[in-house]
């Protein structure tokens, strides 16, 4: 997108059209197309070997998630203790890329996982509607930020996006960047409420060039959440913007996301679309609550010949 689509104009009705314009020109999803291509790459198998390597990056990009009105400090800590070891019997399995809180939160994650390596990562802006005024949005990114997290994962204003209201939005992603100081920002653009791919690609390139760090699924809330195809589609915008920038911007899918076999799928993706690039914690991450359990049982089978008990690991 071009700067001057972006810049502030003194005519808001002017720029927003310039907005309008740009990205519905984008080159519209072939959908049947989308579909099929991700249907394709979810059968790839995977040999026993580069399985377990799988499984161990899986881990090492996973945000292990609670985001729940009944969290506790306790539930916290214990879930940043999981985060850091997932397998307390094992101490070769990885830690994961990040803890994700509510903003409130934050000071406890912060001091459990203090030296560990782990991420604090915080919803915030009025997380998961998004229905609140600027001046709160930015209120809990910064309170977030002071107290300690190290990325931001904010909500679009799905209303304002379907409304055609792009330059609200690309606005509202700008402050809260600002807000974010050192933190890096994900763009959550809750897919399953944009209604068609062709939004999908649009929010994807309208959050990449308002200042995104990642572009994110989903809230986990509202379903369809993380799906391949919807993936896939965002996975192209990160691809296509740093051919054309060298700017590299990282995609997380949230929501849906449980099985080992889910994991594996969506790094196949990625490699096969965005390219190897991608495939690290930096660019890449999965957004789950219930994923680690089954990676962590997938890997335990891999090593030992045989699958832990359910009631082996926690239950977050």
């Amino acid at each position: 997108m071009p700067d001057s689509v972006l810049a502030s104009a003194p005519d808001t009705a002017a720029s927003n059209a310039s907005l309008r314009a740009y990205l519905h020109g984008l080159p519209g999803v072939d959908e049947v197309g989308a579909r099929a291509r991700a249907a394709d790459l979810s059968t790839r198998s995977i040999k026993t070997t580069a399985k377990a390597q799988a499984i161990d990056l899986a881990i090492r990009m996973v945000d292990l998630t609670t985001l729940e009105g009944a969290d506790t400090p306790g539930k916290v800590r214990a879930l940043s203790a999981k985060a850091v070891r997932p397998d307390p019997a094992d101490p070769t399995a990885p830690s994961a890329a990040a803890v994700c809180v509510y903003p409130d939160l934050v000071a406890v994650a912060v001091d459990a996982l203090a030296g560990t390596g782990v991420g604090v990562a915080s919803v915030a802006t009025a997380f998961p509607a998004g229905r609140a005024p600027l001046e709160a949005k930015l209120a809990d990114t910064r309170q977030a930020v002071a107290d300690g997290a190290t990325e931001i994962d904010m909500v679009i204003d799905r209303g304002a996006f379907l409304a055609g209201d792009y330059r609200k939005v690309v606005e509202e992603i700008a402050a809260v960047k600002e807000a974010c100081g050192g933190a890096h920002l994900k763009v959550i653009l809750e897919t399953g409420e944009l209604a068609t791919y062709d939004n999908v690609r649009r929010a994807s390139w309208l959050a990449i060039h308002a200042g995104a760090d990642f572009i994110k699924t989903s809230t986990g809330k509202i379903a369809p959440a993380a799906t391949l195809p919807v993936t896939l589609i965002m996975l192209e915008a990160v691809r296509d913007h740093h051919a054309a920038t060298g700017h590299r911007v990282g995609v997380k899918p949230a929501g849906g996301i449980r099985t080992t076999k889910d994991a594996i799928r969506n790094l196949v993706l990625v490699n096969e679309v965005a390219g190897a690039a991608w495939l690290d914690p930096d660019h890449f991450r999965l957004g789950a609550s219930s994923l680690l359990n089954d990676l962590l049982m997938q890997r335990t089978k891999l090593t030992t010949g045989s699958y832990p008990g359910p009631d082996y690991y926690t239950l977050d």
